[in-house]
């Protein structure tokens, strides 16, 4: 396992939450993008109102830890509560898959494992005791 991280939804408020919590960590942003930089074909069904709208952000907040987090699209309100997923960095792929089979059985699976086009696997479910999960396969550039 390359890394655990929490991942943060906002309701459009995410840039404003990183800006507070990059100033009490004392650390920039390594990494924001918004829905107006994804992929033409993927943002074909974002509403143009969200585009300003973060659609991913990492701040490194230890040498170990970074908070990410995104904006939900204006269409899926998020609920406060239900907004935080652990995010699994794996180390390989065949890690991924066996985690995936194991902590999602039971559960509810938001988007089975699969490529997408940041990561060679990626996946969201909820666990049988309700807690949010991602699992994130990205091979190392070696």
């Amino acid at each position: 396992m390359r890394s655990v991280e929490p991942y943060l939804i906002f309701n459009g408020n995410c840039k404003e939450a990183f800006a507070f919590y990059e100033s009490v960590f004392e650390v920039n942003a390594a990494f924001t993008s918004r829905y107006i930089d994804l992929p033409q074909d993927v943002r074909a069904n974002i509403a143009e109102e969200d585009m300003d709208r973060i659609v991913h952000i990492i701040s490194p907040v230890s040498d170990k830890v970074s908070l990410m987090g995104a904006d939900a699209p204006s269409n899926t309100p998020t609920v406060v509560g239900e907004n935080v997923s652990l995010t699994l960095n794996t180390g390989s792929s065949a890690e991924a898959k066996r985690i995936f089979e194991q902590l999602s059985a039971g559960g509810d699976v938001k988007m089975p494992l699969q490529k997408t086009f940041w990561a060679e696997l990626y996946a969201m479910f909820t666990d049988k005791f309700g807690i949010h999960w991602m699992i994130n396969y990205i091979p190392e550039n070696d």
